[in-house]
């Protein structure tokens, strides 16, 4: 390579570092001797140009090596275009490269180039990755015109930063919001947690008539629609995919077939599924397996691997995920071991930690201690908190309290902030009469801070969610919930129901208590809700953040008969669809 005949940007070791770990700002080191000699005369003026559109050619085709590519186009003599600049600036904002962002934002003020719109917007969308607002907002404010790019990739560097307030004042303040402008928005609510939230956004969006929304915008959507398990609203947003006529690629259909499939739609989702024809890919497979295993079909979770099988389309780490674990749903152990054991002989896929807890799952429920402890035995890395849950919650079930007091110890060792060990565990101390045990997990929680989190039951009637917690009798705006909820516990106390009390898990003799502190769990809170807000035959569809108790799941079996009602739970495992009196889901308490 020629020695550079201007003074260079980056040597190539310098980014071969800079890819390696940041690097501490610090004075430039001392070029070589020969670099101290007078530069030799520019190359002509259509060879420098020809240079730089070979350089801005590979940089296109190589984005990894934009940086390198860069230098080397310093070195060949020829000078950098705007093209160039904008190419490197992004494999910066790639990168998260603070430092190559403000040399080159040095070189470009050097040769003139900084005020250009591309490299401009180039330099903002940089720096606002790379978390430098101040520096993003200096370069914008030099802006002479209002430029959507520049003012959508300030909002993407605020919404980065988490600054919620900030972040709502330059929206606002935008001079002009494009597709893109809402859908930083609406994934920003998304990503925090702030489901509906985002759906009062995408209808500003919609109110405002700004702009229409795009897959991205739809994909966030129904993200936010799946989590609030809103199946009305979720209808209606597919509605306006087909009403639009949006291509259903392959991101949006698994979103269609998430949703569908977390609001305890099945058949909505095998619709969304069997529509795709040839946009079929291994994430759409996987969808629909991880629909049926959630929703308790764990046969035709089966049947559906066996079909992606016969297509040719190989499964992946998370294709044989879903499998074992419906084979563990669904008390298929001999199929589960060989599909175990299929995995890593035909496809060469070496199971990691989540294959082996659902191992560690479907031997537990089939209460096969031994091969459980076995099997975590011999994994190759150290069971992480879902093995000792499964261990645990499976010992609660088959009465294994010696056991179930030895993983729920190794499950709080192993997860000290997580809440649920210490509940199970205090499950395992209650379920065996150790009252002293139980005060001691309460009293560990305590010390160190961990709380848990009440139980809330939400239930959307007429496209509004409405939420309940368990034992918060507040709810003065729906008086009638508690007079329902009278009578089910009536009608259920006809149908031979007896509460199951061993769920309180507090040392309380009196028995009319105990009772009083189940009827107002909250799933029954919705479920009575339910009842007086829909037309009879209708499903209820509910869903919680926690998982399921017996005592509920036995009650509520028989509520499904009582009043002919399809039920649909969505817990913090799985789903539950109750019918005429029974549930396939394949849970144990």
């Amino acid at each position: 390579m020629p020695p550079p005949t201007v003074p260079f940007f980056l040597t190539s070791t310098t980014l071969a570092a800079a890819a390696a770990k940041p690097q501490r700002p610090g004075p430039p080191p001392s070029p070589p001797a020969q670099q101290m000699q007078p530069p030799p005369r520019e190359a002509p003026r259509d060879g420098s140009w020809d240079a730089c559109a070979s350089y801005t050619a590979r940089m296109r085709l190589n984005p990894q090596l934009a940086l390198r590519l860069f230098d080397h186009l310093l070195r060949s003599g020829a000078d950098p275009d705007h093209v160039a600049y904008a190419l490197a600036l992004s494999r910066c904002a790639r990168g998260r490269d603070r430092r190559a962002a403000a040399q080159l934002h040095a070189h470009a003020a050097k040769r003139g180039a900084a005020s250009h719109r591309r490299v401009r917007n180039g330099l903002i969308h940089a720096y606002a990755v790379c978390g430098m607002l101040l520096d993003a907002h200096k370069v914008f404010d030099r802006a002479h015109e209002g430029d959507a790019v520049a003012w959508n990739s300030l909002l993407r560097g605020y919404a980065a930063a988490g600054d919620v307030n900030t972040l709502r004042e330059f929206f606002v303040g935008m001079q002009a919001r494009d597709t893109v402008s809402w859908n930083t928005i609406i994934a920003w609510c998304v990503e925090n947690g702030e489901y509906e939230e985002a759906i009062a956004v995408f209808r500003e969006m919609l109110a405002s008539m700004e702009c229409l929304p795009d897959r991205v915008t739809l994909v966030s959507i129904i993200s936010a629609i799946t989590y609030l398990g809103a199946l009305a609203q979720g209808l209606w947003a597919h509605a306006y995919v087909c009403r639009k006529g949006i291509e259903v690629e392959e991101r949006l259909s698994s979103a269609l077939i998430n949703m569908y499939s977390k609001c305890g739609c099945i058949e909505g989702a095998v619709h969304v599924f069997e529509n795709l024809g040839a946009k079929m890919n291994v994430d759409t497979w996987n969808a629909m397996l991880v629909g049926f295993t959630a929703n308790g079909c764990s046969e035709k979770a089966l049947e559906l691997f066996a079909r992606m099988e016969i297509t040719g389309l190989a499964p992946n780490k998370i294709t044989f995920n879903t499998v074992l674990n419906a084979c563990s749903h669904g008390g298929f152990v001999e199929e589960g071991i060989g599909c175990f054991e299929r995995m890593t002989k035909v496809y060469g896929i070496e199971p990691n930690i989540a294959h082996y807890g659902c191992m560690v799952d479907l031997f537990c429920r089939a209460g096969l201690f031994d091969k459980a402890e076995k099997m975590i035995q011999m994994m190759p890395m150290k069971p992480d908190a879902a093995v000792w849950k499964a261990l645990v919650g499976a010992c609660r079930t088959h009465r294994n309290f010696e056991l179930g007091r030895k993983a729920g110890h190794m499950l709080i060792e192993t997860a000290p902030n997580d809440h649920a060990g210490y509940v199970l565990l205090s499950n395992i101390y209650a379920l065996d009469g150790n009252w002293t045990g139980v005060h001691k997990v309460r009293k560990l929680m305590l010390d160190r801070g961990v709380q848990k989190v009440p139980g809330s039951s939400s239930i959307e009637i007429d496209g509004v969610i409405h939420e309940f917690i368990s034992g918060d009798k507040s709810h003065s705006s729906k008086e009638d919930i508690y007079e329902m909820l009278s009578e089910m516990c009536q009608q259920l106390k006809v149908a031979g129901y007896v509460p199951d009390t061993s769920h309180v898990l507090l040392d309380i003799d009196d028995e009319d208590v105990k009772e009083s502190s189940l009827a107002l769990h909250s799933e029954k809170l919705a479920i009575a809700f339910g009842l007086i807000s829909t037309t009879p035959g209708m499903p209820i569809r509910i869903a919680k953040n926690l998982r399921v108790c017996g005592d509920c799941h036995n009650a509520v079996k028989l509520l499904s008969k009582i009043y002919g009602r399809c039920i649909i739970v969505r817990d913090a495992n799985r789903f539950h669809h109750f019918r005429e009196g029974s549930c396939s889901c394949g849970d144990f308490w």
